[in-house]
């Protein structure tokens, strides 16, 4: 029996185990969320079909696009309806992607079964209906649980006051059934979450008020208590909020947050933004959970930007199946890295790559070193084609070969730090990994760029696979 699953361990989606997920077959496909939102063209979001088979005519190519109905949604985050949790139910499928719509509050159900290749609209969640039942709004983070519902974090309400924020519940049919957490245990910030069942825990981190990241980023907003810099531990599935955890200025805005895959381990990692620290958190022999910090990305010394110093800006990160390495971006310095975490506590640098930034070759801006010379990043041209923005959001192939990366933050934030993302859209990259000793390398044969869609340029975010994503899957 899968606990609290009620059912046998037949043949349900995803895998057994996250070892078992890793002899997968390879993807083929890979969906990503497109925005034209914030751009200044009046097109809806879609969301792209790339060909990621090398053997495929069509390798490094969208061959598909589907719109969403409306336009100003800025499609965000993504999830399954069903995923590894599931796995013991053989009625459980993982057939819908679920879109959450940061901007408008709308979630989006996408059928990719009928016909993976080209994925149809199957249901739109309105936002009033969610506001109406549930006073939630600015969707983010969508997981499958076990018992078949969808939890999605929101951000914020209809005003985007912080204070606001919940955990939506959808039913198997996408109806809205409420919210996740118990009545007054909803603490002023939210954002992304993950839950351990085996430990009867989840935690969620915190980004900021709808009302100020919807604007663009003002430092002034992190000294008026605007942005997050805490971790919320709830009982779960009860939805007690337990333990709330202050980071400090080490933590400011921790946003993407993940357990270890293994279900049996209690420690995990949240990336920090702004202090652009890697944050280690564990559970204690008490019982609570504690934190420290366990990768530290140093401020560059710039010249020719609006502040003296610039922070890597860690906005997305993964770890492997297997809890060996961990993956995580630089935004803002333009840097990929890979770290063997084999012990959890002390990781070790293994890999890194650049991939763009604010500090490359031909820009303004120049980074400088304790002894007063001055350095660019080396970012090469893939397929005679110069690499723009920064590395932003990141998926692994079941294996951990590949790592897939695209560039997009969110628009407003794109438009600020990188106005020529506006007009020239953006790309996804494939980096190559070496499993075995570390090390990253850019593959030159693949490059899909988003600045040449049939409707003008556009901002690529959030990567999934059909059928097969487990990165994000939890396992109880």
């Amino acid at each position: 029996m899968v606990e609290g699953n009620g059912c046998c361990k037949l043949a349900g989606p995803g895998y057994g185990t996250p070892l078992e997920a890793m002899s997968g077959p390879r993807e083929a496909l890979i969906y990503v969320t497109c925005v034209y939102t914030g751009t200044g063209r009046e097109k809806p979001d879609f969301l792209a079909t790339v060909d990621v088979d090398p053997n495929s005519p069509t390798y490094s190519k969208v061959i598909h696009r589907l719109p969403v109905p409306y336009i100003g949604d800025e499609l965000h985050h993504s999830g399954w309806n069903a995923c590894s949790s599931c796995h013991g139910d053989p009625l459980a499928d993982r057939r819908f992607l679920i879109l959450p719509s940061l901007v408008s509050g709308r979630i989006y159900v996408v059928d990719t079964k009928t016909n993976p290749k080209a994925p149809s609209l199957h249901k739109v969640v309105q936002p009033d209906d969610i506001v109406k039942k549930t006073s939630l709004s600015y969707p983010h983070t969508s997981h499958c649980l076990a018992s078949g519902d969808v939890m999605v974090s929101c951000l914020g309400d209809k005003d985007g006051n912080a204070k606001g924020n919940g955990f939506l519940l959808l039913d198997s049919q996408f109806n809205v059934k409420g919210r996740w957490e118990k009545p007054g245990h909803s603490p002023s910030f939210g954002y992304d979450f993950w839950y351990q069942p085996r430990h009867k825990t989840m935690i969620s981190s915190s980004w900021g008020a709808p009302a100020a990241f919807t604007k663009g980023f003002n430092l002034q907003h992190v000294a008026d208590g605007l942005y997050g810099r805490h971790l919320f531990v709830y009982s779960w599935p009860d939805g007690e909020l337990k333990q709330t955890m202050d980071l400090g200025n080490t933590g400011l805005i921790p946003l993407e947050i993940r357990f270890l895959h293994d279900p049996s381990k209690d420690t995990g990692y949240v990336g920090c933004a702004l202090s652009s620290n890697m944050v280690r958190f564990y559970k204690t022999q008490d019982g609570s959970w504690n934190h420290e910090v366990a990768i530290s990305v140093q401020p560059l010394k710039v010249q020719n930007w609006i502040l003296p110093e610039m922070p890597g800006l860690i906005t997305d990160f993964l770890i492997s199946l297997d809890d060996r390495f961990l993956y995580f971006v630089n935004w803002l310095h333009g840097d990929v890295r890979q770290y063997n975490i084999e012990d959890p506590k002390n990781p070790v640098l293994a890999g890194q790559v650049w991939v763009g930034g604010l500090v490359q070759k031909g820009s303004p801006i120049v980074a400088v070193t304790e002894d007063g010379q001055t350095w660019q990043s080396n970012v090469p041209e893939i397929q005679e084609r110069s690499l723009r923005g920064g590395p932003q959001m990141i998926q692994l192939s079941l294996d951990g070969k590949r790592l897939y990366v695209t560039n997009s933050l969110f628009s407003t934030w794109d438009r600020q730090f990188y106005p020529e993302l506006m007009e020239k859209g953006s790309h996804m990259l494939q980096i190559d990994v070496d499993t075995e000793k570390g090390g990253l390398k850019i593959n030159p044969n693949f490059f899909v760029d988003f600045g040449a869609e049939p409707d003008g340029p556009s901002l690529a975010h959030e990567m999934r696979y059909p059928g097969g994503d487990c990165t994000s899957d939890i396992w109880i």
